[in-house]
């Protein structure tokens, strides 16, 4: 009789260490991804390439938002420095929409002295592996191979990912202004929501968006 009583206990008691583990484990790989975050996010890797990479956000019939404008900036200074002879931007355009975000970038970097010829809009990518997959495919046609990825600080590493599974020797210069970058309720919101992406990334080799209302 103990010894069939003591059966069903020591079950239990595995199964309890089981899931402890699980949950430990979780932890320390959410809580790992959530500090690589934070560190890409903080980290400019400037250096020359052969393409600067401008992830799209919302425009407003052709005017750039604060967040787009954001990493044009970004991208005007990498220019201007000489990290890059081409600057592409990317994103397409919502329901509605006369412009591209990719062609609000262009236009906004021309009108600020890039010349025509050095930029290249990609109206391609409602999400960041569309963008980044058809960045890949652009730059096979032109034999590039390096990139920096201009985004905001939080979404970098993940956009940093995508590209590097691409094919592309990819690195982050992410912006440092715009309004994710503000306050410190917008951080941690954006470092949790991007940390649930890349996970969901590096699991499923799919695109986490639509987890996420205008990602």
């Amino acid at each position: 009789m103990n010894h069939q009583r003591s059966a069903p206990v020591g079950f239990g008691r595995i199964l309890r260490r089981v899931l402890v583990g699980a949950l430990l484990v979780a932890l320390l790989v959410g809580g790992g991804t959530a500090i690589r975050v934070w560190q890409v996010a903080r980290t400019d890797d400037r250096r020359p390439v052969d393409m600067v990479v401008v992830l799209g956000a919302a425009q407003y019939h052709g005017e750039p938002s604060d967040v787009l404008r954001a990493r044009l900036e970004q991208a005007l200074d990498l220019y201007r420095a000489g990290l890059t002879q081409h600057i592409v931007t990317v994103g397409g355009r919502q329901s509605g929409d006369v412009y591209t975000e990719a062609q609000a970038g262009r236009e906004w970097l021309v009108e600020h002295g890039v010349p025509e010829q050095r930029v290249l809009d990609v109206d391609t990518g409602s999400d960041t592996l569309g963008s980044i997959s058809a960045v890949a495919r652009l730059a096979g046609a032109h034999g590039w191979d390096s990139t920096l990825i201009v985004s905001d600080p939080w979404h970098s590493l993940r956009a940093r990912t995508m590209a590097g599974d691409f094919g592309l020797d990819a690195w982050a210069s992410p912006t440092r202004s715009g309004p994710v970058v503000q306050t410190r309720a917008a951080q941690s919101y954006y470092i949790g929501r991007e940390t649930a992406a890349l996970l969901y990334y590096r699991l499923t080799h799919s695109s986490a968006e639509a987890m996420f209302v205008g990602s």
